[in-house]
């Protein structure tokens, strides 16, 4: 089996009530035996400023150590107007900055979501996909999770009720803990 795979996992909601929050909670009860999933909390993390990235603030500073100490990424995204909210876009853009220093490379990633509307969450789900092939980060295809419906899959302690979205959940950690023990092997026999 191995070492245990550090997962760090982001919900890309302030909102304290947020499905996605939820969603992220769920996925730390359901991570295999052989990971641990972190999370990150992004409140704090300022609009990104060119400016300041030689010198970022406090918040930024850890967000990079945690995402280069990490194994892998999770996020887990609502959808703003069809993308990706801008909290979780500035986090991205703070620690891929500066130029050359980009916290996010070479790192697995899943992505999942959960929405009230009936779409769960794909467009900024697609969005994220795009983001990565720029960031240099490897991502899990499948299985999609993009929890619809989210008032109806969670109650009002923000506990996932739906089974089918806990299997999908499930499967998308372990494909995420396989594929980063893919891609360190793979990078130990390159070294």
């Amino acid at each position: 089996m191995g070492h245990t795979i550090t997962l760090l996992g982001i919900a890309g909601s302030l909102r304290r009530a947020s499905y996605n929050r939820a969603a992220l909670q769920a996925a730390q009860q359901l991570v295999p035996e052989d990971a641990a999933l972190e999370s990150f909390e992004l409140d704090g993390i300022p609009g990104f400023n060119q400016d300041d990235e030689a010198h970022p603030p406090a918040k930024v500073a850890e967000l990079k150590a945690r995402v280069r100490a990490a194994d892998a990424i999770l996020l887990v995204t609502p959808e703003y107007n069809y993308s990706i909210p801008g909290v979780l876009k500035n986090a991205i853009d703070w620690a891929s900055r500066p130029y050359g220093d980009n916290a996010w490379n070479g790192k697995p990633v899943a992505v999942m979501g959960a929405s009230p509307g009936m779409l769960g969450t794909a467009r900024a789900q697609y969005h994220l996909r795009q983001v990565f092939v720029f960031l240099n980060m490897y991502p899990v295809n499948q299985p999609e999770v993009m929890i619809a419906h989210a008032a109806e899959r969670f109650d009002t302690t923000g506990n996932l009720l739906d089974e089918h979205a806990k299997d999908l959940i499930r499967q998308l950690l372990r494909n995420l803990v396989a594929w980063t023990r893919l891609l360190q092997q793979g990078q130990r026999e390159r070294a």
